[in-house]
């Protein structure tokens, strides 16, 4: 990443300057100045190992002078400055001018035009010359003021530590923390169920609900909602119990979610298929004692180690409890829900959310989203999804309508557009890897969206490239790209697009309305505007923790310093603030590998990778823990050598891989995210063998022109060299899932089905259902 952010809403050619004097009682010694030169470049780069370009002498020209601002105080930063000085006099004058992203002169020179940033101090004055196409006035102005305050907190406590002050001003402190929030919005007293409850008076005819030929009217869902409700209480359920709800994503499902949270309990889905150790582990953490499930839904259930009792919501309804609503009060501050998300440690934890933070999100979905009355929301989502929730429920709270699209439908995308035509979607969020399934569908067999006029993409960093095909297919119909955690009611970011961003990077957007989002340092102090730092947040959104688990909740979870009461979470993603306003993301705090001593960000390297010309997708990966490799997806082959070369343009010689492979499609885990597991072990596949150069290939290679075909779709799919793949391959074996299979599929025209690939996995009996007329 660049030592200084750009900060400009108008990039032109050009340099400009910005002076300010001086304050009396400030040391002008040239030490001094490149302590505090030096502090300033680690807070906008976030590193603490910056490189100078420093002036030694007056009229030399700048010499590399590295520097670590890091933990010690600005008296070590002093000591460590007179041993490179010391270092400096013993190499000599430089023969060869070398290129500087910033310069230090602390004898009033001009130096190089091109360099971005050119700090000198001449007289009693700070002369900053910067370039126009990165920084603007008001930057430079705020990189002075950091300069100045560097010098103040140097000449006031030598024994202080420079990382741990901030450089902030008070106005920029100010702005970060209300100007960059989202914006406040007053929230009904009532919870999301009261808001449903309001909506069955106003129309009970109306359609709440669809799956396939079924329907219920806002009446029948409310009926069945409240006997549930019922049944729950007489069971003994207690404000804020938690029940679990094992069941397929059918309309008892959305009707037992409901009698939940009507009833004052906390809900927590629990999906059929999980194992029964899972299923028993996950009821154990989190205090359960009550389940409520259905016929066919409880396979793995009865087989799990569990003293929980275990309602079929047939049996609740053969009670025949009251249908009116139960009326029991539920505050704001009550919890919610909990759903279980995968830990670093391998075991899972359950985050806890409560009904203010719930409904702010859904209220920003309907406000962003444009869910309003008649319109219908797709729910696609697994029930451990957070995003499953907002989906089952948004329509409910406008007299919409909820089209809950069944998995199997899923898993066949020309059933799902179908689906999604048929029953006049209006709003609909995936996943990106699944809407790039999607785009391959409507590319080969265009149709008309008549209804569709919002499509949300999440759960994982949205690529330029997708947005780029999504518009160039469907200019018409805006792509919102939403951002957020499960411990921050899930979404606390919108980006908004009727087109294409001018930026590399799609953005996050901004914060939805009531919630405060900081990109802050170690001791959570924010960072300089532009700078990357850790995103964490403030405000409703966020949850209570993670459920009977005190060590993880602390370490995630704290009171946020500048609004004392409130909570903040840590999400450990890194990001930064744009001139706009808006947030970027730029990757996993845990994704940094240090290569031969240097510390290296992979997605960096990947977001470079996506900048060359023809790259649809790129991943890196880490072999041996000695070599960075690329892989890379494209519509056509390309030249690995002019890839590096291309890269080279922009990244340092130990940033740029050693091997650069070419894929038409990176492998994918189950969740749709890049396989890095499966590219790691390509990796060392392709080193071992020549790079995948057909070494390994024998006499079970593909032999027919089905078999070929096949080979040649599977090799697409999966993200695998063609010649490493033998006609008694098993599809699932080689990385498949069951997306894979969507894409299979798509990629061989539709001429097999899901069903095919799940019956006849083995490449040449695929194979032979091409060579049947009857086929699928």
């Amino acid at each position: 990443m660049e030592t200084i952010p750009k900060w400009t809403l108008d990039p032109v050619p050009g340099t400009a300057e910005y002076e300010v004097p001086l304050p009396d009682g400030l040391s002008r010694e040239p030490s001094a100045l490149l302590a505090a030169h030096a502090r300033v470049l680690a807070a906008l780069s976030g590193e603490r190992e910056v490189t100078v370009g420093y002036v030694a002498a007056k009229g030399e020209r700048p010499r590399p002078c590295p520097l670590t601002v890091g933990t010690g105080s600005w008296h070590d930063l002093l000591d460590q400055i007179r041993e490179a000085g010391a270092d400096l006099a013993a190499q000599g004058a430089e023969d060869e001018p070398a290129a500087f992203e910033t310069v230090l002169d602390p004898h009033g020179g001009r130096g190089p035009e091109d360099t971005v940033l050119h700090v000198a101090f001449e007289e009693h004055t700070l002369r900053l010359r910067y370039r126009t196409d990165v920084l603007d006035a008001d930057a430079a102005a705020r990189i002075a003021g950091y300069h100045l305050t560097a010098l103040a907190q140097l000449a006031a406590d030598q024994d202080a530590e420079p990382g741990r002050q901030s450089l902030l001003s008070d106005d920029e402190l100010r702005f970060q923390l209300d100007g960059l929030a989202g914006p406040h919005r007053e929230l009904p007293d009532n919870r999301v169920h009261e808001l449903f409850e309001a909506r069955v008076l106003a129309h009970p005819d109306a359609v709440a609900a669809v799956r396939g030929d079924q329907e219920w009217t806002y009446q029948e869902l409310n009926s069945r909602a409240n006997q549930l409700g019922r049944a729950l209480l007489t069971r003994g359920l207690r404000r804020e119990d938690v029940v679990a709800v094992v069941m397929e994503r059918d309309l008892d499902w959305m009707a037992a979610v409901l009698a939940v949270l009507k009833a004052g309990g906390v809900y927590l889905p629990i999906e059929p298929h999980f194992p029964a150790e899972r299923i028993a582990a996950t009821l154990a953490r989190a205090g359960c004692e009550l389940v409520l499930t259905e016929d066919g839904s409880t396979t793995t259930l009865d087989g799990a180690d569990t003293d929980a009792r275990v309602l079929h919501v047939d049996t609740a309804y053969a009670e025949n409890h009251p249908d009116s609503d139960l009326g029991v009060p539920v505050s704001a501050g009550q919890l919610a829900y909990i759903y279980f998300t995968s830990g670093s440690t391998g075991e899972p934890k359950g985050a806890m959310c409560e009904h203010a933070g719930f409904l702010n999100h859904v209220h920003a979905k309907l406000d962003d989203l444009g869910v309003g009355e008649g319109q219908v929301v797709a729910q696609t989502a697994p029930q451990c999804f957070d995003i499953s929730l907002w989906q089952l429920v948004s329509a409910l709270l406008v007299g919409g309508r909820t089209l809950l699209v069944a998995q199997e439908v899923i898993l066949d995308v020309p059933r799902f557009v179908d689906t999604i035509t048929g029953g006049r979607v209006n709003v609909l969020q995936v996943v990106p890897s699944y809407l790039e399934a999607v785009l391959a569908e409507l590319e080969q067999h265009p149709r008309e969206l008549p209804d569709l006029h919002c499509v949300s993409v999440t759960g994982e960093a949205v690529k330029k490239e997708l947005v780029e095909r999504w518009f160039a297919a469907e200019p018409g119909i805006r792509l919102v790209n939403a951002y957020g955690l499960t411990e921050t009611s899930d979404d606390t970011n919108h980006e908004v697009m009727s087109r294409v961003p001018d930026q590399d990077r799609v953005p996050l957007g901004r914060p939805v309305a009531n919630v405060r989002v900081y990109v802050v340092d170690e001791d959570l102090s924010p960072v300089p505007l532009g700078a990357p730092g850790e995103i964490v947040f403030s405000g409703v959104c966020v949850g209570r923790g993670y459920v009977n688990d005190p060590d993880r909740t602390r370490a995630a979870f704290t009171t946020d310093p500048y609004r004392p009461g409130e909570r903040l979470y840590r999400s450990g993603d890194h990001g930064r603030w744009l001139p706009d306003g808006k947030l970027e993301f730029l990757g996993r705090r845990d994704s940094q590998v240090k290569i031969r001593g240097f510390r290296i960000e992979i997605g960096e390297i990947e977001n470079a990778l996506l900048r060359v010309p023809g790259v649809r997708d790129g991943a890196v990966v880490v072999v041996g823990g000695t070599r960075l490799v690329a892989f890379c997806a494209g519509s056509a082959r390309f030249d690995s050598g002019a890839v590096r070369e291309r890269l080279a343009v922009s990244l340092p010689a130990y940033m740029v891989p050693s091997a650069v492979h070419w894929r038409e499609s990176l492998p994918l885990t189950a969740n749709g995210k890049t396989d890095r597991k499966t590219l790691t072990g390509l990796a060392g596949e392709l080193d071992a063998s020549g790079n995948g150069s057909g070494a390994g290939r024998g006499t079970h290679a593909p032999g027919t022109a089905s078999e070929r075909r096949v080979a040649a779709a599977w090799a697409q799919v999966l993200g695998i060299p063609g010649n490493r793949i033998d006609r008694r391959d098993h599809f699932f074996d080689r990385g498949g899932t069951s997306l894979a299979a969507v894409k299979l599929a798509i990629a061989l025209d539709r001429a097999i089905t899901l069903k095919d690939v799940t019956r006849h996995p083995v490449l040449a009996d695929l194979a032979g259902l091409l060579d049947t007329p009857a086929a699928s």
